[in-house]
């Protein structure tokens, strides 16, 4: 007798688990992927350097550094977003700007999570994170783990990487193409 009811109760307990299997294959619903706002921008290096001036062509495609202290933006303090300069793309918004005493313009993080993307650098026998514009993929700076809080990143970008567009710019950004 009790073999029998243990065997009814594992049937029982067996369908079961089967039916709320079932139920949760039906009701399961894949998560949206992630919309990338970020259009892709290719041209030709000969098209880059008729496009940039030369500072910018030269740190945006040949990941060149500005010297501290002589970029346009380093001491700027007008509220705003910082483009690319390579295709207008939004990367850094004033209100994460802060002064790191470095001579190039940081920010704590990008305007959104998708404006750049980050890699590693091992070029000059260092070890860093290179920053990149994810439209175009113009070199822009470095990340350091140094930084201010929320993030505790630095994010050390070249002035002549960035184009600036106020507040009272109705239109952000700029394209080149």
């Amino acid at each position: 007798m009790n073999n029998v009811f243990l065997s009814c109760v594992l049937v029982l307990t067996a369908s079961l688990l089967s039916t709320c299997s079932a139920q949760d294959e039906a009701t399961h619903v894949e998560a949206p992927a992630v919309l990338d706002t970020t259009a892709q921008v290719n041209k030709s290096e000969e098209e880059w350097r008729e496009a940039l001036p030369h500072m910018a062509c030269f740190v945006l495609r040949e990941k060149g550094t500005e010297r501290a202290f002589s970029g346009d933006y380093w001491d700027h303090h007008e509220k705003g977003q910082y483009c690319c300069a390579g295709c207008g793309q939004a990367l850094f918004d004033s209100d994460h700007k802060f002064e790191s005493g470095t001579g190039w313009p940081s920010f704590f993080q990008p305007a959104e999570g998708t404006a750049v993307l980050e890699k590693e650098d091992d070029s000059w026998g260092m070890r860093r994170v290179e920053v990149t514009c994810a439209a175009c993929g113009g070199h822009l700076g470095h990340v350091f783990e140094d930084g201010p809080r929320p993030t505790g990143l630095r994010y050390c970008i070249n002035s002549a990487a960035l184009k600036f567009t106020s507040d009272s710019t109705s239109t952000p950004g700029i394209r080149y193409d």
